[in-house]
């Protein structure tokens, strides 16, 4: 079964109204100047990393191909811009026969990105184009986020096993892209059930303190969990006293208990005199998971710490505390006239303050040095040097409207880990500093 054919609740029978209004406005004022069919190429980038990280990571891209599909004005949605006055009749004629007709490039999910990466390119009418524009940088922006997040969590914890947990800490429907976000950039498992259910993600969750209150004694607590779901469980051992509920989690589940969770308190410590408990009663092979709003820098710090599992939550789906790539989706090529066969003008706005831009359709390409490894992402328009024509970035996404790079997400969770490791060895530092690669125009 694939999951993500499903009509889910997790799903929208539409995206054509995650938009803002003015991409409908600009829509209707070029038809009545006669040139929204321009050819026209807009391209997704950033102009800066969030401070201190060396790399950024491309997610989301599989979610854009699903709301560049279900984007349609149906009767219902047509009625409401017609009750507002938001458009005029011939706008919303046009539109009630809207499909995205043109082609989608970009660098494959899982892929790293840096400043100036254009990291989608939209190439169609200005009008089919331009009205995409808030729902791929909704994605973008978010998903990219969490997967940085998630990619530098994963370096820090280095074989030992992440569990996405953040689905309490934000929106129903964004814990879902979240869990998504995270698996892409390393985690292993998510507890999050619509996530599993329609991106098939393992999913993983025992109890919480909740459980061990709802019963008369600890004990209890934990007879009734291990009778019901074996001795390979997870037990929450930080309810009460530590101490005690190793010692009557091993005398209930013996020395088969899979695993304890820690959720509180000093965890390099605890984890520390909790390992020297189980070892002491026989419980060798019992593992240890903490949790307890865990980001990247608390887990490189429980490094030398016996610890086999974490669980993350809010740091993640935040971004650990960059929760946009402040990704923007600009202009930088137009037709000089509606005729399909018009020459393509690059133009960029002039502006101060840093937010500029490069115009012309572009290339990207990652050139590798004598070893190998990634010294520099090299961004131009015209022809592709001969040396950098094996080493391109950006793929086929949309043909014709027809999207062509459908995978599964273990596909971009794989080429996440392998760009990752084709990058200087800095990029994995935690420390503050610059993108780890320099982006070269031509």
């Amino acid at each position: 079964m694939n999951t993500a054919d499903l009509g889910l609740p997790v799903a929208v029978p539409s995206t054509a109204l995650f938009t803002d209004q003015y991409e409908l406005t600009m829509l209707q004022a070029a038809l009545r100047s006669g040139n929204a069919d321009r050819r026209s190429v807009f391209e997704v980038f950033t102009r800066r990393l969030p401070e201190g990280r060396r790399y950024g990571v491309v997610a989301g891209t599989g979610r854009v191909l699903d709301a560049v599909e279900n984007f349609r004005f149906d009767g219902t949605i047509l009625g409401f811009l017609r009750e507002r006055g938001i458009l005029d009749e011939p706008t919303l004629e046009w539109l009630a026969d809207y499909r995205f007709r043109g082609d989608i490039w970009g660098y494959p999910e899982g892929e790293v990105y840096f400043p100036g990466s254009p990291v989608m390119r939209v190439e169609g009418t200005f009008a089919e184009a331009v009205l995409l524009e808030t729902v791929i940088l909704s994605i973008l922006n978010h998903d990219s986020a969490v997967a940085a997040a998630a990619s530098r969590m994963s370096v820090a914890a280095g074989d030992r096993p992440l569990m996405e947990m953040g689905a309490r800490r934000t929106h129903e429907l964004a814990a879902v892209a979240a869990a998504r976000s995270a698996y892409v950039g390393g985690f292993h498992t998510t507890s999050d059930l619509a996530a599993g259910f329609r991106y098939n993600i393992p999913t993983v969750g025992t109890s919480a303190h909740a459980f061990t209150l709802l019963h008369d004694t600890e004990r209890d607590a934990f007879t009734a969990q291990v009778d019901t779901l074996g001795r390979g469980t997870t037990l929450l051992v930080d309810t009460f006293d530590v101490t005690e509920a190793v010692r009557l989690a091993v005398e209930v589940a013996g020395p088969e208990l899979g695993a304890v969770r820690i959720d509180s308190g000093d965890l390099l410590l605890v984890a520390h005199r909790v390992r020297q408990q189980l070892d002491e009663l026989g419980a060798v092979n019992t593992k240890i998971v903490v949790t307890s709003d865990l980001d990247e820098y608390a887990i490189a710090s429980l490094a030398a710490a016996p610890v086999d599992a974490y669980g993350v939550g809010t740091q993640l789906v935040t971004g650990s505390g960059h929760p946009t790539c402040s990704m923007v989706y600009k202009l930088v090529a137009r037709a000089t006239s509606d005729d399909p066969d018009a020459p393509l003008r690059p133009v960029a706005k002039k502006s101060l303050g840093g937010k500029s831009s490069v115009g012309g359709r572009k290339w990207a390409a990652r050139r590798p040095d004598e070893n190998g490894v990634a010294e520099a992402e090299v961004v131009g328009t015209g022809e592709v040097p001969a040396e950098l024509a094996d080493h391109q970035l950006l793929v086929p996404l949309v043909t014709g409207g027809k999207v062509v790079a459908r995978e599964p997400l273990d596909a971009a969770r794989d080429r996440h880990i392998a760009a990752r490791a084709g990058l200087p060895l800095s990029a994995t530092q935690l420390s503050r500093g610059e993108p780890v690669l320099p982006t070269e125009y031509r």
